[in-house]
């Protein structure tokens, strides 16, 4: 396995996948991550793992920093190589020490986007309508926005998840981790009209259970959601960029404004550490700023 590189690849992608349960988008990316290591490897003329020193390490990340890569990019992709590495050494004694002596790169302090609660009512007016389309639409962007889901967890929803009664969804988070998130009245009457008037339609003789479906009735995608969210930006003149993180940095912002606390908070956004949600109080923090200069006549 030592030899061949990809047949290592091979191994540990079975094993994130069917022990470590991982999701399919951190499978891919970790599948990524490796392979491109391993190109540079074999630009550098190393064709078997217990050839790698630290050097061609340090020799990677420098590449990586020429590049431009973000931060955030490097950091993730010395983890990936980082557990590939541990692995091997756990499976076959190879030595991880390569990448186990590499420092992460100094994480960039950026602050969230989010959107304000006018540009959010603008887009929302901008996205009514009384076709198919529309109501289907409206759906997708009021539970987003009632319970800042992932974009794959909203693609994953399944009907039976959702309970109208008690205004509940169960979502199956990172790590095949579940969670309880509470929604709105307004969500409750959009997915309501979806449900009874749109899906059955769409659906016709297709027959699965997810929520949300595309016009043709398949399985609505990540990729597909963006497009819609980008569609409705375009309909509302709102000009700045829409990705579907922004409506969970959203729904976040705008509970922790309206005082909510930072571990309820936490809960419903499904955080293993408490630190990846604090980054909301810095959001919070610049806001109020923010109001408090452009108000205060002697600010």
């Amino acid at each position: 396995m030592l030899n061949n590189p990809t047949e290592a690849l091979m191994h540990f992608i079975k094993y994130v996948q069917l022990e470590k349960n991982f999701s399919v988008h951190t499978v891919r990316e970790y599948e990524a991550d490796i392979t491109q290591f391993l190109h540079f490897l074999e630009q550098e003329g190393v064709y078997c793992l217990t050839e790698v020193e630290y050097l061609h390490a340090r020799l990677y990340v420098t590449k990586l920093y020429e590049e431009n890569m973000a931060r955030t990019s490097i950091s993730r992709k010395i983890s990936s190589i980082r557990s590939f590495f541990r692995y091997l050494n756990r499976e076959v004694d190879l030595d991880d020490a390569p990448f186990r002596s590499l420092y992460h790169p100094k994480k960039e302090e950026r602050l969230p986007s989010f959107f304000y609660e006018e540009e959010l009512q603008q887009l929302f007016a901008a996205s009514s309508g009384e076709d198919e389309k529309s109501i289907r639409n409206m759906a997708i962007l009021e539970l987003l926005y009632a319970t800042g889901i992932r974009v794959s967890e909203c693609v994953s929803v399944e009907v039976n998840q959702i309970d109208f009664a008690y205004s509940i969804l169960r979502v199956m988070g990172k790590g095949r981790k579940e969670r309880i998130v509470p929604f709105g009245q307004y969500a409750h009457d959009a997915l309501t009209r979806y449900m009874e008037e749109v899906r059955p339609k769409l659906m016709k003789n297709k027959d699965h259970q997810r929520l949300f479906v595309n016009m043709r009735g398949g399985e609505l995608t990540a990729r597909g959601v963006r497009h819609i969210l980008s569609e409705m930006m375009e309909e509302a003149s709102l000009h700045s960029k829409i990705y579907p993180h922004m409506l969970r940095h959203t729904f976040a912002t705008h509970l922790l404004n309206n005082g909510a606390d930072l571990r309820t908070v936490q809960e419903l956004l499904g955080h293993a550490h408490l630190s990846s949600t604090q980054v909301y109080t810095h959001v919070t923090k610049e806001h109020l700023r923010n109001t408090y200069m452009n108000t205060h006549p002697r600010a």
